[in-house]
């Protein structure tokens, strides 16, 4: 009788798939959250959106640029674990993992702490935008578990690059 438990590899690869996909949905709601994120002065009707706020258009950014590259791994991911082959073959494919996923955890990691500074000075200086800053902050705390999952796949691509890189 053959041995049915599945190799590390292949545990590795569906692993590395579970954490692109909770990345791209953490970043996808962080996204939306963002997005519709306004506030109108009561007094004189100016309205307020995330944009007119440096931090929160960086945070904004950040979560673009990780929603693009978690899209992209995810895809990757999901054809290794269909087809069982990389699309990206060779060494450049496993630095590709471990740089990408290295630069863009440190990418969301800023995004999410611009927004969590942001809104804290606002609290501070007790400001009245408790909804606009409660969805900012809201989508800053899941740009912080995005991060999470992004650095815990950025472990398992630097297991294999010892393996496979030369």
């Amino acid at each position: 009788m053959g041995d049915s438990t599945p190799s590390s590899s292949t545990v590795s690869r569906t692993v590395l798939l579970l954490l692109r996909v909770l990345t791209f949905l953490f970043l996808l709601i962080a996204l939306i959250l963002i997005a519709i994120d306004t506030y109108t002065d009561p007094d004189t009707g100016e309205k307020t959106k995330f944009n007119d706020v440096y931090a929160y258009r960086y945070m904004f950014s950040t979560i673009i640029l990780g929603f693009v590259y978690t899209f992209l791994q995810m895809a990757f991911s999901i054809f290794t674990v269909v087809s069982g082959n990389r699309v990206l073959s060779g060494d450049g494919g496993y630095l590709f993992d471990f740089f990408g996923d290295k630069i863009i955890s440190y990418l969301l990691l800023s995004g999410s702490a611009a927004g969590f500074g942001f809104t804290v000075e606002l609290h501070r200086a007790d400001n009245p935008l408790n909804s606009f800053t409660g969805k900012a902050n809201a989508s800053a705390s899941l740009l912080l578990i995005g991060f999470l999952f992004t650095a815990i796949a950025s472990t398992f691509t630097s297991f294999a690059l010892p393996k496979k890189a030369n």
